[in-house]
This record gives structure tokens, C-alpha cells and sequence, in this order.
């Protein structure tokens, strides 16, 4: 049964729960949420602020359907939709309120990927380890998503300052030794996250 809510307690919610969602984004690690049945509402606005979604073939759908309660998707959906999938598309799916499989969210490009169901979180670990050490330098990792964050919304020139200043600390680092060393010795690199 559903009961009134003060306001005062929706957007104290609201705003906290932005403030855990950009703090997901900014975090130097990849995050990749793995969906494991519907995901609507709150849940895909959780979703969106990771860096990569993965969800299990027929667990469920996905959407923003908040129009049909009178509300909008108030944490963050507005926002990160639009900037993954593009300004009229978001409008569309979000004042339709429609939810949608998770191969049309695939099509559509909020999702990166669908896995079977046997063995799903098996599977997305599996996925998850090719981003980190020996397979990959996960500074480097940490650095590329902090420059696509950081300068999503920067002018092209403050963007490219900015992957300069990354690529710099990283030219400083083991890994980017071992990775040059180990292309020139054509070989595959063996990162240690130093």
C-alpha cells in the first residue's frame, strides 16, 4: 500500500543518493553493474551511473516509466540517458514511460552486453578480470575513464589538456614500461597495477 511521502524527505533522498551516484562515476575504478532482472526506474538510474551494464538474456525489462506516477526519473536518469543514448531518444523513451527489453537497451546502447543465463555471474566476473592486472594496466583504465568523465562536457581544447595531463602520469608509470617493452619485444605485456 502505497502512503504519502513528505517531500522534504523525497528530496533529501534524491540528493544523497546523487551524491552516492557521482561518486560511483568518479571513482578511478571501472564499475560494471550486472543486471539480474528488471531494471526500472531507480535501478536503471543506479545502472546508468556505472561505467559498463551487462544483464542476463530474459531476466526482465528496463525503462524509466516515473511519467506514469506524474514524476520524472529525478536521480540522474534525465541526465545520464540522455548523455549515453542522445537528447531525443531519452525524451522519447522517458515521457513514453515505456520499458523495453534488454536487447532493445542493447540496440539502443545502454547496454554493453547480454549474457546467458547459466553461470551469469560467472560470466560477467569473467568479464570484468580482462580490464584488470596481468590483462591490462588498470592505471591506465582508471586514467581513460577519468578523462572521459572529467572532459564529457569540457570544450574539445580543455578535453585534450586534459588527456595529455593523464597520458603524462602514465608515461611515469611500471606499466606503460612494460607495455612499451613488451610491444617491442612483441610479447604480451604483464601489468602489475604499478
Amino acid at each position: 500500500m502505497l502512503t504519502s511521502v513528505d517531500p522534504t524527505f523525497k528530496y533529501y533522498f534524491c540528493l544523497h543518493a546523487n551524491e552516492t551516484l557521482l561518486r560511483l562515476e568518479n571513482t578511478p575504478k571501472l564499475v560494471i553493474a550486472a543486471i539480474n532482472g528488471h531494471c526500472v526506474g531507480g535501478g536503471l538510474e543506479v545502472a546508468l551511473a556505472a561505467d559498463m551494464r551487462i544483464a542476463r538474456r530474459d531476466a526482465g525489462k528496463i525503462g524509466l516509466p516515473e511519467v506514469n506516477l506524474g514524476v520524472l526519473p529525478g536521480t540522474g536518469g534525465t541526465q545520464r540517458l540522455s548523455r549515453l543514448i542522445g537528447k531525443s531518444k531519452a525524451i522519447e523513451l522517458m515521457v513514453t514511460g515505456s520499458t523495453f527489453t534488454f536487447e532493445r537497451g542493447k540496440d539502443l546502447g545502454i547496454l554493453n552486453e547480454i549474457f546467458e543465463h547459466d553461470n551469469f555471474m560467472a560470466a560477467v566476473m569473467e568479464y570484468a578480470r580482462q580490464f584488470c592486472p596481468p590483462n591490462k594496466a588498470s592505471k591506465a583504465v582508471g586514467r581513460i575513464k577519468r578523462a572521459v568523465q572529467a572532459g564529457w562536457e569540457l570544450p574539445l581544447e580543455s578535453g585534450l589538456a586534459l588527456e595529455r595531463e593523464n597520458q603524462q602520469l602514465l608515461f611515469e608509470s611500471e606499466d606503460a614500461k612494460e607495455g612499451f617493452s613488451a610491444y617491442l619485444e612483441k610479447r604480451p605485456a604483464t601489468f602489475t597495477a604499478k
